[in-house]
Formats: structure tokens, sequence, C-alpha cells
């Protein structure tokens, strides 16, 4: 389960490294999502079937609007927190700080039970062929029709 989760959060992130998962640079981009389970490598290699596809879409989708609110606030908590830490109030900010770990704990708790959602819908060689790509992929780019070596 934890692999899961660090695959699909390192993939969903993987264009900004150096930005946390649930933060981004003022101005910048959300970075694109890496829908594994609509790429024909990753298709083919773990053998999904049609039916798999369809339902961890189901699954990504219908979570995608928690997700998008949870993350709003996490960037509203953060961006209050540090006007506060420039006005120097400690008070206020240990207070922030509260706010905005327990919204990070919100949006990761979604993500959780999503990608979660998402591993009960693959079997067990599935899964131990998932983990393998995912470790390969932290080595070298992603295979795929859009991804050369």
């Amino acid at each position: 389960m934890a692999a899961l989760a660090l695959a699909v959060l390192a993939w969903t992130t993987s264009s900004h490294a150096a930005i946390s998962p649930f933060t981004q640079a003022k101005g910048a981009q959300a970075p694109p999502v890496f829908k594994w389970w609509t790429n024909p490598y990753y298709i083919k290699e773990l053998g999904l079937t049609a039916e798999q596809t369809r339902r961890i879409e189901e699954i990504f989708q219908s979570a995608q609007p928690t997700l998008k609110i949870q993350k709003t606030a996490l960037d509203e908590a953060e961006a209050k927190f540090e006007r506060l830490i420039e006005r120097g109030d400690d008070r206020e900010v240990m207070e922030q700080v509260n706010v905005l770990e327990a919204t990070r704990a919100d949006l990761n708790k979604t993500r959780t039970v999503m990608l979660l959602g998402m591993r009960k819908l693959l079997t067990r060689d599935q899964w131990a062929k998932f983990t393998a790509l995912h470790q390969a992929a932290q080595t070298q780019p992603v295979k795929g029709p859009d991804k050369k070596k």
C-alpha cells in the first residue's frame, strides 16, 4: 500500500520534484497527473482488464472534487501561515500550524483512501508487477508510446 501511495504521489508530482507534493511555487501550474492505468505500457505489463481500468478511473474521478477542495484549503492555510510568520506573531503562527497540519492530514487521508481503492482492484501478481515497475521507474524514465527511453 505504501509503495502504491508513493508511486502515485511521485508520478503525480515528478515534474516538480523540488516542490512539496502538496504545494507549488507561486504561479506554478499543477503538475500533470500520470494515469498509469490508462498508459498502454502499464496496461500490457500489468495485464489490466478493461473493467479494472474503468473502475480505477472511477475511483480517481470520484476522489478528484474532494482532493481539489482540500488542495485549495491547504494552499490557503499555507499562504496564511506564511503571512503570519512575516508578521512575527508566534501565538497566531502556532495556531495556524495546527490548522495547516490538520488540512494536510485531511488531504493525505483522502489520497490514501483513493489509492487503497485502486490497490484493491489489482491482483496479487499485478500488485507485485506494479511495485517492480515503480521501482524501475525510480531509476529510469517511464516507458510508453509518449515516453522515449
